[in-house]
Order: C-alpha cells, then structure tokens, then sequence
C-alpha cells in the first residue's frame, strides 16, 4: 500500500508514467468511466477547499466509484476532539482511499502510519500539496511539451506557499531547470528551501523583488496569492497584498510562449483582463487536475488501465 504525502515520493519515472496516464484519460475520458466501480474515496478536509476538494471528488465520479467525507473540522468529530490517527482508523473501515488536507504540516503522514488505506496529502498547512504538483507538471508539460530546460519564475507569497515549496522540490530533478524567485523579502522563500534544496542541488536560481524585469527571460511564471490565512496579524497581510499585480502591461513585456499558472483562488494578484490572452493557463490547470487526480486515485488503488 503506497501513499502520496511529498512529491518526492514518486521517482521521475513514475510522475512520466502518472502524466501519460493522465493524458490518455483526457483523451479518451469514456474509457475510464468504470474502472473505480464499488471503489469509495473519503475527502477529509479540515480546513476550506473548492477547487481540490471538488476536483478529487470530480476525479473518483468520472471513475466510476463514490465519494463520502466532510469539508471542514466544525462538520467533522474533530470539532469533540477526535485525534487525526482515530478518524483515520475510523475512514478506513468505510472508504477505500482518503484525501486529506489539514492546517498542521505532518497531519497526512500522522494518518499514513495509523491508516488501513492509501492517504493522499491534499494539503498540510504551509508544508506541501503534491497534488498540486502534479497538476502544474502536467500543466507545463502540456503546454511547453517538456519538463527541463525551463526558465520559471515564481512570483508572491513565496514564504507560506506550500504549491510553490512543492513545486520546487518537484522540478529540481529535471535538468537545465533556472529559477527566478519574485517576491518582496518578507515572503521570500524558507532557508531550508533555498539552502538545502537549490543550493544543496546547484540549481540556477536568482533572487528578485521587481516583477517586471524577470518578464522577458520566462517560460513560465507561477504566481500566488498572498495569503491572508498564513499571517499572524491583518497590518502585515494589508501591507503586502498588492505587491504584485499582473496586468495586461505586463503581459506585454512576456514572450509569446510564455505561460501564467496560478495554484487558485486569485483575490487580485491577476487582473481579469489577462483572463483573455491565450498565454494564460490557469483555468486549463484546474482541467488537468482532475485528470491528474484521475491517474493518481487509480495508481494508489492499483487499478488496471483499460485496454
């Protein structure tokens, strides 16, 4: 029984294997329409969700099998003061896979230890979200056709972001990789993310707070929200919350190839009128999770592709 809490728990081999997957369910969605029949997913989510709760639930519907859970702590016996490894025990007399996400990081991996079914980390505070990982991969695979030789920046909350700190940790093992990290120097990234993930691995990485001077040398550019729920006091998050706003002007100074993703929700940090230019991916994103989701409930049930 395998679990998905890190996206370093998958070899690069696996991810190609997991995106091809994906790929073919997005191509030929019909022929997985069965395959998760009698299978039960429980979403366990502690804290608010719309796109990743409703995307897995989405996921195990198209496959065929059924979806039970609950979508916040006040609705769960959380709220009576039930540990994480109890309801785990608990869910896995009734669900054949779980999807978790929880405010404290290494909730998922308290679960994995106590659980009877494969749990996948959806979430754990400002520590991981390989699932979203999974997403932007086969996001930036789809649209550019490679995972190397990239030039990515990385623009917002780059401190409390747990999609950007996976993203990282995921795109690391891929050669000719170049980071350019965009952010004010309150929400810069970890010490542990620069020092022993892109230092440690010699990883071409620079430094910037102004947005619109990295534009011109991007393949990709990965912004984020700040986020509200991460800050100890309203001042600082007020104080920082339109550092970075992308507007059609500075959609101009980008390459025509150049792609924008966004993990979601966006509060301002994308002005809609770049809703309209082809180079904006990040509703196309929200597509390739399910799919992606798909591959992953299938590959942790170890469900046999259909022919």
């Amino acid at each position: 029984m395998r679990h998905l809490l890190n996206p370093l728990d998958f070899s690069v081999e696996e991810i190609e294997a997991l995106l091809d997957l994906a790929s073919d369910i997005e191509k030929h969605p019909q022929k997985y329409a069965h395959v998760c029949d009698g299978k039960k997913l429980a979403t366990l989510f502690y804290e608010p969700s719309t796109r990743t709760r409703l995307s897995f639930e989405s996921a195990m519907l198209r496959l065929g099998g059924s979806v039970l859970g609950f979508s916040s702590a006040d609705s769960s016996s959380a709220a009576k003061g039930e540990s994480v490894s109890d309801t785990i025990r608990v869910i896995s007399c009734y669900a054949d896979i779980c999807a978790m996400r929880h405010p404290k990081e290494g909730a998922p991996m308290v679960a994995s230890v106590h659980s009877g079914i494969p749990v996948i980390n959806a979430g754990d505070g400002g520590h991981q979200h390989p699932t979203q990982t999974l997403t932007d991969l086969m996001t930036i695979r789809s649209l550019k056709g490679r995972l190397d030789n990239l030039t990515v920046g990385l623009c917002g909350d780059l401190k409390f972001g747990r999609t950007v700190h996976s993203l990282i940790n995921a795109l690391v093992r891929y050669t000719g990789i170049r980071f350019v990290l965009i952010s004010p120097p309150e929400l810069r990234i970890p010490d542990y993310i620069r020092e022993d993930v892109l230092e440690a691995k010699g990883i071409e990485y620079r430094e910037v707070e102004n947005l619109d001077e990295a534009m011109p040398e991007l393949d990709i550019l990965y912004m984020t929200r700040v986020q509200k729920e991460r800050f100890f006091n309203e001042e600082d998050y007020i104080r920082m919350k339109d550092c970075y706003i992308l507007d059609r002007q500075k959609m101009a100074l980008a390459r025509e190839d150049m792609f924008v993703l966004h993990p979601l929700p966006r509060v301002n940090e994308i002005s809609v009128e770049v809703d309209d230019d082809p180079r904006a991916a990040y509703f196309r994103q929200v597509q390739y999770g399910v799919y992606v989701r798909m591959a992953l409930i299938m590959t942790l049930l170890e469900v046999e592709k259909p022919c």
